[in-house]
């Protein structure tokens, strides 16, 4: 039995199959009731730890929420992978999701996989024509390390493979060619790209691996990573070795998730949009319509600097405070007193001093003039 199935999804380990299609086959969580503070009281004591208990796990895993962002990266993910049905003997694209940490692109991919897996196994059925398990998502993490064969290798771990630990650089590229013919994957997922050092030796082996792997396996590479293009991932160049990188530039699509932004009236109402969703998703005994959209919108903004990951992470931990310690509503105070990640808190200041001062303002147009 996998790691997910003894201790459920907080347990998962997306580097292999079992641990990926407990990930896919998951049900959608179910949303525990709503109680208020009379109705909670009422509780014994047994049901009331389950209560909070589900509370917890709840408000742990809020997301993914269909932002415009992500809804617009599923769109382009389409379009590219189911342009990619040519016949093995032409090089499909490849599709590289290049943004900045805390905007989400992870888990918008990991979103996209899973419907993905789940339509192709909904038409093409859970075994191939030979007999063989159907997997048509493969997702490998890389490391600052990772050469071609450690590549190679976490391949073969994503199946199992008896030979990941003794085969050479050779037989490992041809054992994941033979895994991914065999179970007809179609999506290939490199995360962390960016741990590479793609202008040092195993960067450019590594790079010239991926060529291999677009022209020989019948997949769309999909990689996701922190500043690829700065990285050179995409651009010409005249030293040694760019040129190598400029060859996976003209046949890959970047992608990117922004932050949101309160600079344009649509901006605003995106960000309104987004924290109304969380809203309906928060379990408190005194959560109110409008406590985050209204009430906290500028606060927010200011706390995760429009950066999703942020957000989620503020709102996340607020909740667990604020069912933990009675309060069941979220407030300033309470949230002053939750830390969110270092990066957040260190662009805070500036854009909060511009929201109080009037400078700038996360409400939308119909808000304002209401309010």
């Amino acid at each position: 039995m996998s790691a997910a199935g003894r201790l459920g999804l907080s347990n998962l380990a997306l580097s292999r199959k079992e641990d990926f299609k407990a990930f896919v086959d998951a049900p959608r969580r179910t949303q525990p009731e709503a109680l208020n503070r009379k109705a909670l009281r009422a509780l014994e004591e047994k049901a009331r730890a389950a209560y909070n208990r589900a509370r917890r796990e709840w408000h742990a895993n809020l997301g993914p929420i269909k932002t415009p962002q992500l809804a617009c990266l599923h769109e382009d993910l389409w379009d590219i992978v189911d342009s990619n049905q040519q016949d093995g003997d032409k090089a499909k694209g490849a599709v590289a999701v290049d943004a900045f940490p805390g905007l989400g692109k992870t888990t918008a991919v990991l979103a996209f996989a899973r419907e993905f897996h789940r339509r192709e196994i909904a038409e093409h059925g859970e075994f191939t024509a030979q007999g063989h398990e159907r997997w048509p998502v493969c997702r490998v993490g890389l490391t600052g390390n990772t050469g071609m064969k450690d590549l190679n290798r976490a391949m073969l771990e994503f199946f199992g493979h008896p030979g990941r630990q003794t085969s050479t650089a050779a037989q490992l590229g041809l054992q994941a060619l033979d895994c991914v013919l065999s179970c007809e994957v179609r999506l290939l997922i490199l995360d962390d790209l960016h741990f590479l050092k793609w202008r040092k030796t195993s960067g450019i082996e590594v790079s010239n691996h991926l060529k291999w792997i677009a022209n020989e396996f019948p997949v769309t590479l999909l990689k996701v990573g922190v500043g690829l293009a700065d990285k050179g991932l995409f651009s010409e160049g005249e030293a040694i070795g760019e040129t190598v990188l400029a060859q996976t530039g003209r046949r890959t699509t970047r992608l990117d998730m922004p932050p949101f932004t309160i600079d344009t009236e649509q901006g605003r109402r995106h960000w309104r949009q987004l924290l109304l969703a969380l809203e309906q998703r928060i379990v408190l005994a005194e959560a109110y319509p409008g406590m985050l959209a209204n009430d906290l919108s500028d606060y927010l903004f200011a706390r995760s600097t429009g950066h999703i990951g942020s957000l989620m992470t503020l709102v996340i931990r607020g909740c667990q405070r604020a069912q933990r310690i009675g309060t069941e509503r979220l407030t300033r105070e309470l949230l002053d007193r939750v830390r969110n990640d270092e990066a957040a808190e260190q662009a805070r200041k500036e854009l909060e001093y511009a929201l109080q001062t009037g400078r700038a303002t996360s409400r939308a147009r119909s808000v304002r003039a209401v309010g």
